[in-house]
């Protein structure tokens, strides 16, 4: 499993020129990366002097957190596998008209995959920014850095997440799904940038 290489291995293999990892593994990665940063805040706020009253809050966001951590690890390889479906179907044989209609057929479902994925990593993304917004408002003011690099990272991976979802759509012949799909892109990135505006200004750092 790619999420479970040393970060020097992922890098390389990132790096080598092979299709995958690629964009959207990277995405699931640095959702994961955000999801620990907010957590480790809600950590470094829960028993500290102060912060009696949202050590509750608290200790949900790092139980929420964690879940999500766990979920991107595994996007990590599912995206990856999504690509390697694409580049499996495209392989099939085409010689007769039964496996030309079965490989057409399967390389529509590996290409809505390849945009399914990224679409379930930028929600999560989404998500992680939410909580960050929460940590840096309420929690440790000492940490805020850190919260806000965990919003920054979530920013960056739900938006490197939406430029997977729309590549893959031109490949896709459903009509209708490819505009539900682009419309709640759209949705998400608006989103995206709304989220960014609110928390900025909030971040505690002179």
């Amino acid at each position: 499993m790619l999420a479970n290489q040393t970060i020097q291995a992922f890098l390389e293999k990132t790096a080598s020129g092979e299709p995958v990892p690629g964009g959207g593994s990277a995405a699931a990665l640095n959702a994961a990366l955000a999801a620990a940063l907010v957590e480790m805040v809600a950590r470094l706020t829960i028993g500290k002097k102060g912060f009696e009253a949202v050590q509750p809050r608290m200790q949900d966001i790092a139980e929420v957190c964690k879940e999500l951590r766990d979920t991107l690890l595994f996007d990590i390889d599912r995206d990856s596998d999504a690509y390697t479906q694409v580049l499996a179907a495209y392989r099939l044989p085409k010689g007769t008209e039964e496996e030309r209609d079965h490989r057409k057929a399967a390389i529509q479902k590996a290409f809505r995959t390849a945009a399914s994925v990224p679409r379930d990593v930028a929600e999560k993304a989404l998500r992680i920014m939410q909580l960050a917004g929460e940590v840096i408002r309420n929690g440790n003011p000492n940490a805020a850095s850190d919260g806000a690099a965990g919003m920054l990272a979530a920013r960056m991976a739900a938006l490197t997440a939406l430029y997977n979802v729309r590549i893959n759509l031109p490949s896709v012949e459903d009509a209708q799904w490819c505009s539900d799909m682009r419309d709640a892109a759209a949705r998400m990135e608006d989103e995206v940038h709304s989220l960014e505006a609110a928390i900025t200004p909030s971040i505690p750092i002179p």
